[in-house]
């Protein structure tokens, strides 16, 4: 039988003795019973009509049906929803990971595995109350939380979302599973929101963020974003099963030919953020979508190269690097 949340006891250890906190429920209730998440949730529906919700920042006006980089006009796109066990250990437990898929990235990476739904907007136009159905599915499932794939683009959609599944008894904590390139004015919006952030940090080079993303300034941002999130959650919380509750989850995609990239961001993770931030040395990469266009891409990643990965986290002070 899959406890529920209420039934933890959460321990805020990485491996010494930290002390501990309980968590009974996830933030964004308070914030439901007081009003302040449907305030959030109108705030950021009229932030679209010049939308800046994420780093893009194309000015355009959704709500009238303007399209900007994401292709996503009033309502989010979602191209699947349910259990998902292919996650982190600490997201998927005993229960499963409840994902969320939303069409039409931020980013528009060459070498996506996923550009079916990344690139080609796969998906259908859901509304706010489908979505929280969805969201009341998956908990009912028996899943551990509600993992929010692709967020960046759609937060208005899933905070008008998550006033109505409050209402209606959710209470599982969300994760905010992003590519990093995110906008600090929208990530305040989730200040008490999110429980989990889990951003993928892939470049430490302007350039090569632009040329293989198409993300103006990707290492700036996502250094601001990542200092945000860490401050919103702290270190990852895990509790007595082994399941995360709370904090922040680094993923760092390795790419071929960029270990110099590997390097700065886990120096970055270590000596601005947190030594204990849980980081997730990613060592799938693999040519896909465009990647054939660009020789230096054009390549699986070697397994020395992702062994000096693991060993560069190491090197420069992670205590919680895992590899996947």
């Amino acid at each position: 039988m899959i406890r529920t949340r209420r039934q933890h006891s959460i321990s805020m250890s990485s491996g010494t003795d930290a002390g501990s906190q309980s968590f009974t429920t996830p933030g964004y209730l308070d914030l439901y019973r007081t009003g302040e998440l449907e305030r959030r949730a109108a705030e950021a529906v009229e932030r679209l009509s010049h939308c800046v919700i994420c780093a893009q920042v194309c000015d355009v006006n959704r709500i009238r049906g303007e399209l900007g980089f994401c292709r996503t006009g009033r309502l989010a796109r979602v191209a699947s929803f349910g259990r998902h066990l292919g996650e982190e250990d600490v997201l998927v437990g005993a229960g499963g990971s409840g994902t969320i898929f939303f069409a039409n990235c931020n980013l528009a990476c060459v070498f996506c595995q996923n550009y079916d739904i990344s690139a080609c907007g796969v998906g259908q136009e859901t509304t706010g109350r489908r979505l929280a159905q969805m969201m009341m599915n998956l908990q009912a499932k028996g899943c551990h939380n509600i993992n929010l794939v692709s967020p960046s683009h759609v937060v208005a959609q899933i905070l008008e979302a998550l006033v109505v599944a409050a209402g209606e008894g959710l209470r599982l904590p969300l994760v905010y599973n992003t590519g990093g390139y995110d906008a600090l004015p929208t990530l305040k919006l989730l200040d008490g929101v999110v429980d989990i952030y889990m951003p993928d940090f892939k470049f430490a080079d302007e350039d090569a963020a632009e040329r293989f993303s198409s993300a103006p300034g990707y290492p700036t941002v996502a250094r601001a974003a990542i200092r945000e999130m860490h401050r919103q959650v702290g270190d990852l919380v895990i509790d007595e099963y082994g399941v995360a509750r709370r904090g922040l989850i680094l993923r760092h995609l390795v790419m071929p030919g960029r270990l110099s990239d590997t390097r700065e961001i886990m120096r970055f993770i270590a000596q601005d953020i947190s030594p204990d931030t849980y980081v997730n040395v990613m060592g799938q990469y693999r040519p896909a979508h465009l990647a054939d266009e660009y020789p230096e891409l054009n390549r699986p990643l070697s397994g020395s190269e992702y062994r000096e990965a693991l060993k560069i986290a190491r090197d420069e002070g992670l205590l919680r690097a895992a590899s996947r």
